[in-house]
């Protein structure tokens, strides 16, 4: 199929009755997560949350992994936070802008969740210099760094861990960096990361419907697996 098929509106919109469908079939209710959009939103925070579906995806390979510790860049209310502790993760969150620190705390109070204010690149050498080490490191921090913060995650993560970078299709589009003719450049953190001899990756495509995006958009994560010394 040619890109211009894939990227022909009347495929996202058939994708998008999909997804409905899908959410309407597997999502279950979940007052916690549904209070945190709320009060989330009140606070004038973003409606940028990781999307319900890719959020229970998260939650099925926390407890697939049998994962007991998480790392997350990139907290925003405390959504994706939430169903790794949910999950059976003991979750450390790192966020960078005091209002949605606040509001993660308020958000996940009761559950083993510590919400930690900074900068990724300032607290993941400080958890490295620490020895600490994660079954699973989650990154949805803003489109920069990319490539800083999956190194990092890397040294991160235990052997036969898992590391998810989101929005990486999304990262790659905004910033120009591919076109038909070429496709993406290799010196962007994709081809850093798809070289990286430490992991064994792979890119995951999705199309969905965003709330600050009108029309189902295309984009997707990376997957990774830490591999043993």
């Amino acid at each position: 199929m040619s890109l211009q098929a894939v990227m022909n509106f009347d495929n996202f919109h058939k994708a998008k009755l999909v997804e409905d469908m899908a959410s309407k079939s597997m999502l279950r209710p979940n007052p916690r997560l549904e209070q945190t959009l709320a009060s989330s939103t009140a606070a004038g925070i973003p409606p940028i949350s990781v999307r319900p579906m890719a959020g229970q995806f998260l939650s099925v390979l926390t407890r697939a992994m049998g994962a007991k510790s998480v790392l997350e860049i990139g907290t925003l209310g405390g959504y994706s936070a939430i169903l790794f502790a949910e999950a059976g993760a003991r979750v450390t969150t790192v966020e960078i802008d005091p209002k949605c620190h606040e509001v993660a705390v308020e958000n996940t109070k009761g559950l083993d969740i510590e919400v930690v204010l900074g900068s990724g690149l300032e607290v993941m050498p400080r958890l490295a210099e620490e020895g600490k080490k994660f079954d699973m490191v989650f990154i949805d921090a803003h489109l920069d760094d990319e490539w800083e913060h999956f190194d990092w995650a890397v040294k991160l993560t235990r052997p036969g861990g898992c590391i998810v970078l989101d929005d990486v299709v999304a990262a790659l589009f905004y910033k120009g960096l591919v076109n038909e003719d070429e496709g993406a450049a290799k010196e962007t953190f994709m081809g850093r990361i798809g070289s990286d001899e430490r992991v064994s990756v792979a890119l995951m495509p999705t199309v969905a419907t965003h709330p600050m995006s009108p029309t189902p958009m295309f984009n997707g994560f990376i997957m990774a697996t830490v591999l043993g010394e």
